[in-house]
């Protein structure tokens, strides 16, 4: 008679998002391989900007997007650590969890993932090792939260629903028929300024957009479809892998031209070939 096995429990899979380097993310993952032996752990990024909310949450929007329904993503960008602010798990609609700080950096990629229920993780039930100070929730809170996850506790089990959690910290992109108002959110490997206005925004036919970056004059730009497209040293305007309008210079930085920081205001201007001023 042939033995009948049962379902074969899928390995658990961890991110991890922190902007704490990679010695102190080490230590992290040791908490975890204790915990939880059989989990995957990936690492997504440890050099995000260093109590960057607006930022990280707008780069872990970017990257927790592709992956599996179920997937537990543990992020540490917490200026807050050893204040009153919470530590939570949202439980998303995919299946996914995100473990980390109340302070708004989950919350675009909870809304991505289909809306949450948050969870205020209680310590007593999440480890029952002494805290080694006051400053390290990512190794001491957040990594054995979700190696308890990934070992099969549900979030109702390590702590009490939480009956909100912080907005996000990215502003709302607006338009009208000949402008794009939103924020710079990201500086790149490459130094190239990522706003938060939809790439779909920028017309197909658009030769040309007149930028205005924070406090700084309007410059006129070419719209191009890829780098290749400038001259070396020259900026302009594209569509960027994140589905949203980017400032770039081919093989220069350019953040150095526009020594702008991440969560200042931009402006794009629509013009037309007629109209075109480079300045």
């Amino acid at each position: 008679m042939p033995i009948r096995r049962g379902r074969r429990r899928p390995t658990p899979r961890i991110t991890l998002s922190t902007d704490i380097g990679w010695a102190y993310a080490a230590q992290m993952k040791g908490t975890i391989a204790a915990l939880a032996p059989s989990a995957e752990v990936i690492d997504l990024a440890h050099d995000l900007p260093p109590h960057g909310i607006g930022e990280s949450a707008f780069v872990l929007w970017s990257m927790g997007r592709g992956f599996p329904p179920g997937t537990i993503h543990v992020v540490v960008v917490d200026p807050g650590v050893g204040s009153a602010r919470a530590a939570v798990i949202l439980a998303c609609a995919d299946g996914s969890y995100l473990v980390g700080p109340d302070n708004g950096v989950l919350t675009p990629l909870a809304q991505a993932l289909g809306g949450a229920t948050a969870y205020r993780i209680d310590r007593s039930k999440v480890t029952d090792r002494a805290r080694v100070g006051t400053t390290f929730d990512g190794r001491d809170l957040f990594a054995p939260t979700a190696a308890r996850l990934a070992n099969g506790a549900t979030p109702r089990s390590l702590g009490a629903r939480w009956p909100s959690f912080e907005p996000s910290p990215l502003p709302r992109p607006t338009r009208t028929r000949s402008e794009l108002c939103g924020a710079i959110v990201h500086i790149d490997h490459f130094g190239n300024l990522i706003t938060n206005l939809p790439s779909e925004w920028l017309p197909g036919n658009t030769p040309f957009a007149a930028v205005k970056l924070g406090p700084g004059r309007e410059r006129t730009l070419p719209v191009v479809d890829h780098y290749a497209a400038l001259p070396i040293g020259g900026t302009g305007v594209l569509r960027s892998s994140f589905g949203t309008v980017e400032i770039a210079r081919r093989e220069a930085r350019a953040a150095e031209r526009w020594p702008v920081r991440p969560m200042q205001p931009v402006s794009v201007r629509l013009v037309g070939a007629h109209e075109r001023q480079i300045r």
